[in-house]
């Protein structure tokens, strides 16, 4: 069968030709599309009538150039800095050449509808972060969490998102971006809705893990895909709008966590096996974004940038023709056509897969060998980021990353757990102790709460359809006495003795009773799990922390994307930086829970600026074949900085605030001057 390529003709249906393929140099595949030639005098339905002569620009008596004018200086001052340096790679040519393509494309219809379709996808990794926290407070009543598992379960999700970013960053590069955000999606979906129904702690922490795994590498994709569309004047701006949805993620988590956990009763149970309540609803909801991402991406194609750097040259034609031709379609001028007949080839390619004829050994074979294949590619390209090119900006971006993760996620945990601190202090001063009480042949038909019994002597009492909530009772006797349909969080017998006792359907287990003394006692019907009632245990508080804190980074959020391409990212980082490690200063100030809310929404709005940057520098400090790689790599930085810094600023919270605000002020005053060291990458094409 002879080569399709071979008389450089591209054949499509019966023979006709969809284009030509014209020699193109040395190093390119000439495109020259087979539109029918007009006539001199000839003229689309958009501009009958119109004499070229009488075409005036409007900006032209007010001193503003003409779009195109302005598209050409640019292009000129590229061309004259390729003259005045050293010789020009094959990879540089082909940036400086998709640049003016990307140029000629606009921006328009096509880049706003990934920009909400990818928005999306950004968004589900925000409330990934959030769904966590938010349901703790009623998933630890709902399994009886010990603090050890409620801590493990905190962690799991980012433990998840480090592998997944640098598991998936890296197979972007090489499999490509839409299909490996596709199938992080994915997986977000299936392990969300397997979670919500999971009623055992492990199976409920293993399809956290998952969904983290999945999730973990939408980040880096996001950005590179996204990047890969724009031009080089619009780049960090839309970046940066585009980080505005992590924020609304951040906001749907909070909003729809008030409007459904609080809601006991839209859950339903099968006996004491099956428990269906309304934080796992939420969990459910959750997961919309993502569907809604995983359905838009399914109508969107690959880069056209990847496609080139894996020489399928075809195929980003085509794909870089829809854009150019959606765009001014939808911007009134249907009539322009896109002119590029050539795309320059890069000489050397990267390593192709290795791939097994169908007659060569199993099905199973060949799928091991192009796993360990694919495998071996991607740790290739992580390693070659430690290279001599680019083995200072990743030390550097490195540092950055962690310094800004640590402080940030570090009094992330702590703003909140500070406040339950403070919360739970004024709580223990309205303590009751009884001493050395005695009761007999009492009823209790009301609630216990916040209460210490020391010494008491309970006989022939009832306690019968009461509540429990921070009751202790310390060397104590209970004789010939009665439970029932006892309802209990942190409650505790201590040294107590107990005789002839009966406990009927309570949640009143072993572990509950410390060094106590039995005699003839009988549990009949114990419950299972924590049953107090979430109406009242649900402290709208924690939702109240959330939303704020996230809504607090829309200033900075604006600022932002307003000035990144005006004074540059390396300016908008270090200063960020530099002024939240300022902003960490009055956390000694915080010594209530409205201050310390205050100084959350103050650091969130600060910081966020710092994000929007070092992210849109992550994007344009590597080259298309390692871009995903390197981000993934050091997002992956960043979910470990995370993991260190929620776990130690979190041990210090009612112990001191001095090293915790002296930690986050070290670290990102470190962040900050690093980040002035970085070469500034605003009128830098995309290798």
């Amino acid at each position: 069968m002879a080569d399709p390529y071979h008389n450089n003709i591209y054949h499509q249906g019966d023979g006709d030709s969809y284009g030509t393929y014209g020699q193109g140099g040395q190093d390119g595949y000439g495109y020259q599309t087979d539109y029918p030639p007009q006539e001199e005098d000839a003229a689309s339905d958009a501009t009958e009538g119109h004499d070229e002569e009488d075409q005036i620009y409007e900006g032209e008596y007010q001193g503003i150039p003409h779009p195109d004018e302005v598209k050409a200086a640019r292009r000129a001052a590229r061309a004259k800095a390729r003259t005045v340096g050293d010789t020009v790679s094959d990879q540089e040519e082909l940036a400086e050449q998709y640049e003016d393509i990307m140029e000629d494309c606009g921006h328009g219809k096509f880049q706003w509808t990934l920009f909400v379709v990818l928005g999306l996808a950004l968004m589900a990794d925000s409330v990934e972060c959030f769904v966590v926290a938010l349901v703790l407070p009623s998933a630890e009543k709902d399994m009886c969490l010990s603090h050890a598992e409620k801590g493990m379960l905190g962690l799991i999700v980012f433990l998840g998102m480090m592998f997944g970013a640098f598991i998936w960053g890296g197979l972007a590069d090489k499999v490509g971006r839409r299909k490996c955000l596709i199938i992080v999606l994915a997986m977000n979906c299936i392990s969300a809705f397997f979670s919500s129904f999971a009623q055992g702690y492990g199976f409920f922490l293993f399809f956290r893990l998952f969904s983290g795994i999945g999730i973990g590498g939408s980040v880096p994709i996001v950005y590179a895909y996204f990047s890969e569309f724009l031009q080089m004047d619009k780049r960090g701006e839309h970046l940066s709008w585009l980080c505005m949805f992590w924020m609304m993620g951040g906001i749907y988590a909070s909003f729809t966590a008030w409007g459904i956990i609080p809601r006991y009763g839209w859950g339903f149970s099968m006996g004491t096996e099956f428990q269906f309540h309304s934080w796992r609803v939420f969990i459910l909801v959750c997961a919309l974004p993502s569907i809604a991402a995983f359905v838009g991406l399914i109508f969107m194609p690959e880069s056209p940038r990847f496609l080139l750097e894996n020489a399928k040259h075809d195929e980003a034609w085509m794909i870089l023709k829809q854009v150019h031709d959606t765009n001014w379609r939808a911007k009134g001028e249907p009539e322009r056509v896109f002119t590029v007949t050539q795309i320059k080839v890069p000489k050397t390619q990267e390593d192709e897969f290795i791939e097994i004829q169908s007659s060569t050994g199993t099905a199973f074979q060949r799928w091991v060998v192009r796993t360990l294949t694919l495998t071996k590619l991607v740790m290739k390209n992580v390693l070659s980021l430690f290279g001599r090119d680019l083995r200072l900006a990743t030390l550097l971006m490195a540092i950055i990353w962690f310094t800004m993760a640590f402080s940030f996620y570090g009094l992330s945990v702590w703003f909140p757990d500070m406040i339950k601190h403070l919360q739970h202090e004024e709580y223990e001063s309205k303590l009751k102790v009884f001493h050395r009480e005695k009761v007999e042949q009492f009823h209790f038909n009301f609630s216990l709460e916040n209460q210490v019994h020391k010494e008491g002597e309970y006989i022939n009492d009832k306690f019968i359809d009461i509540e429990m909530k921070s009751v202790k009772f310390e060397d104590s006797l209970f004789l010939d006495c009665f439970f029932e349909n006892i309802r209990s969080t942190e409650t505790t017998f201590e040294n107590c003795t107990i005789r002839r006792t009966v406990f009927y359907d309570t949640d009143l287990y072993e572990e509950k009773f410390i060094d106590c003394t039995f005699e003839n006692v009988t549990f009949l019907q114990n419950k299972k799990g924590c049953h107090l009632d979430y109406d009242e245990e649900n402290d709208v508080l924690v939702y109240l922390v959330s939303f704020l804190g996230s809504l607090a980074v829309l200033p900075g959020n604006i600022i932002s994307a307003l000035f990144m391409d005006k004074i540059g990212r390396i300016k908008i980082i270090g200063g960020s930086m530099l002024i939240s490690a300022g902003c960490t200063f009055f956390l000694f100030l915080s010594f209530s829970q409205a201050a310390i809310i205050a100084w959350q929404c103050l650091f969130c709005g600060v910081s966020v600026a710092a994000w929007n940057g070092i992210q849109v520098i992550t994007v344009e400090l590597y080259p298309t074949s390692k871009r995903a790689t390197a981000f993934g790599v050091l997002n992956a930085i960043c979910k470990l900085a995370a993991i260190l810094g929620s776990s130690i600023f979190a041990s210090f919270v009612g112990i001191t605030k001095v090293i915790p605000i002296l930690l986050s002020f070290g670290a990102l005053v470190g962040g900050g001057v690093l980040a002035l060291k970085l070469p500034e990458t605003r009128e830098k094409v995309l290798l």
